[in-house]
This record gives structure tokens, C-alpha cells and sequence, in this order.
């Protein structure tokens, strides 16, 4: 278990020089990892399902006026290998490579019995939130791995609340990605691919109120308050977090 250090803020050149590619870039922490993540220098990759979200985004980093950002639209819902493959070409034809990659997409159905679970609602829960991170880093890892130092950022959820009851494909897809991340940490240990797992408390996002819709979540932080720690496990500090979960719960 990694803990992030005491009053630890990014540099303004922490991702100088880096390429980085956020799924869910327009979601709560997508957004949030995409603004800080552009503050610290790095050139990042939008990719999300709706491009008006993204170009609005886009404007906002390029306001910022560090490296030019870039869009890349694909709704991983109906992305197939041969779509991740292509992405991965484009990164390197336009960019070179790649430096760091955040799984921020998230796909929630809303609380739901297993025996009244829609099968096409369960396959399309497992695609965005299982079968999309592991089919992605696949496709970018040889990128990731001609860079001298690149890191995957995967975010997880607390397992003592989804893997009850209701929490259906999202609570499996999670409770598998967990042992994804375990895999390919050990599978890359020896090269310059680093792999950790982000946990953050409730957030005020779409998928916390759909989930706790009596809640106000208003009461509940901004997702912004935990993008320093993307940037973190993304920059060369976050070595210290190796293959470990960084849970900012202990915290909130």
C-alpha cells in the first residue's frame, strides 16, 4: 500500500516532455488528472466518446499554454482490438510514443439484482471497465516500453462496497481489475513500465450519484482535489509506488 507524501504538489515541469494518453477525459477525475497532468507540463491525449466534451477540454488546456493537447474520440463500449491497434499507430506516428497512460473511464448501470441484470448491459459494464484497460495497455505497452520511464495509472474502487450486493458487472469488472493490475505489475517489475492502482474516496461525480442517489453530493470532495495524485504515480517521484494502490481514503 503506497501512501502519497505529506503536502505533495506537482511541479510545473513534474511531466515536462511527456506524452499522456486519459480514457474518461471528460468524466469527473478524467477531466481533473487531464488539467493537472497539462499544469505539469505533460502533452496530453483526450479520449472520450463525446467530442463536443472534448473540445471544450481542449480549449481549456490549450488556455493553459504548455505543450498543445489532443483528442482522440473512440466510445469503448463498441471498440474492438483492431481500434486499439490503430490508436496505438497514431500515438506513435503523431507523438512519437507514449509516456503514461490513466484508465479514468468508468461504466455504471446503476444498482441492479444479478437474476434482472440485462446480459447486454453486463457485456457492455465488463467492456468499458475490464476488457477496454486490458486491451489498451496490450496495444500501447511496446510504446510504453521504449520509454525511459512510463507508467500506467489504474483506478479502482473500494472493494468492500462494490463487490456487495447489486453492484452487479462494475463490481466484478472492478474486483477483476485488481488482479489485472497484480499481473502486469509483475510481468513488467524488470522494465522501465511502471503499473499501480489509484483509489480515491467518494467523489462528487455522475457515477457517485447514480449509486447513492438519496446522497447530497455536494457534501462529497471535488475530483479535482485528487489529481495531484495521478500526476504523481505518473512522474518520476511515483517510482516509490510501484506496482502498490495509492488510497487516498485514509485521508477524506
Amino acid at each position: 500500500m503506497a501512501t502519497l507524501p505529506a503536502d505533495w504538489t506537482p511541479a510545473a515541469v513534474a511531466l515536462k516532455g511527456r506524452t499522456i494518453l486519459i480514457t474518461g477525459a471528460t468524466g469527473g477525475l478524467g477531466r481533473a488528472s487531464a488539467l493537472a497532468c497539462a499544469e505539469a507540463g505533460a502533452c496530453v491525449v483526450l479520449l472520450g466518446r463525446k467530442v463536443p466534451a472534448l473540445e471544450k477540454l481542449y480549449d481549456e488546456l490549450e488556455a493553459l499554454g504548455g505543450a498543445t493537447p489532443a483528442i482522440y474520440p473512440l466510445n469503448l463500449e463498441g471498440a474492438t482490438p483492431a481500434d486499439y491497434e490503430q490508436l496505438a499507430d497514431t500515438l506513435e506516428r503523431e507523438f512519437g510514443g507514449l509516456d503514461g497512460l490513466v484508465h479514468a473511464a468508468a461504466h455504471f448501470a446503476g444498482l441492479t439484482p444479478l437474476r434482472e441484470f440485462k446480459p447486454e448491459e453486463w457485456m457492455r459494464v465488463l467492456q468499458v471497465n475490464l476488457n477496454g484497460p486490458f486491451l489498451l495497455t496490450q496495444a500501447v505497452l511496446p510504446l510504453l516500453q521504449r520509454s525511459a520511464d512510463a507508467s500506467v495509472v489504474f483506478v479502482e474502487d473500494d472493494p468492500a462496497r462494490v463487490r456487495k450486493s447489486f453492484w452487479g458487472a462494475y463490481g466484478v469488472a472492478k474486483a477483476a481489475l485488481t488482479g489485472l493490475v497484480a499481473m502486469l505489475h509483475e510481468e513488467t517489475e524488470n522494465s522501465t513500465v511502471r503499473i499501480a492502482s489509484l483509489l480515491p474516496p467518494p467523489m462528487r461525480t455522475a457515477l457517485r450519484r447514480m449509486a447513492y442517489f438519496g446522497e447530497n453530493t455536494l457534501d462529497r470532495p471535488e475530483p479535482a482535489q485528487f489529481a495531484a495524485a495521478v500526476v504523481y504515480l505518473l512522474c518520476s517521484e511515483g517510482k516509490a509506488a510501484r506496482g502498490q494502490l495509492l488510497d487516498l481514503r485514509t485521508t477524506h
